[in-house]
């Protein structure tokens, strides 16, 4: 139970986030929304406050646990990149990312969170299937 305390602490920190900003502000907790909104100058004291509180995340986990977080990716930069253009290009085709659709837009039983979900969880099987067919 002990390994997995962090990873559902998180989760819990998430959710509560997330629902406090759509009962205190009617927004949606989606990261590329809130991204989008603050590159536009939209809504900047919230939007502000939501990022800086991911980016400071790693600082709370050091004063909470005594060391920083453990992050191990194993792929090439070259794959970081093109994953991270293509996670931007389809969170904007899909009008929002996997914390918009997935965290709160389940909750709502919206059914094109549903769809988009469902989406993301297939498009990454796939991705995962042809790197390591591809050795990578």
């Amino acid at each position: 139970m002990t390994t997995y305390l962090p990873s559902l602490l998180g989760g819990m920190l998430i959710g509560l986030s997330a629902a406090m900003l759509l009962l205190l502000n009617g927004r949606i907790a989606g990261i590329s929304g809130i991204v989008g909104r603050l590159a536009l100058g939209v809504g900047v004291a919230v939007n502000l406050a939501f990022v800086a509180g991911l980016v400071l995340g790693p600082l709370v986990f050091l004063a909470a646990f005594g060391h920083w977080p453990t992050v191990t990716i194993s792929a090439i930069w070259p794959i970081i990149i093109v994953a991270g253009l293509l996670v931007g290009f389809g969170s904007r085709m899909g009008s929002g990312c996997t914390s918009g659709h997935g965290v709160l837009g389940l909750a709502r039983l919206s059914p094109r969170s549903a769809a988009a979900v469902i989406t993301f969880l297939t498009s990454g099987v796939v991705a995962v299937a042809l790197l390591k067919g591809f050795g990578l």
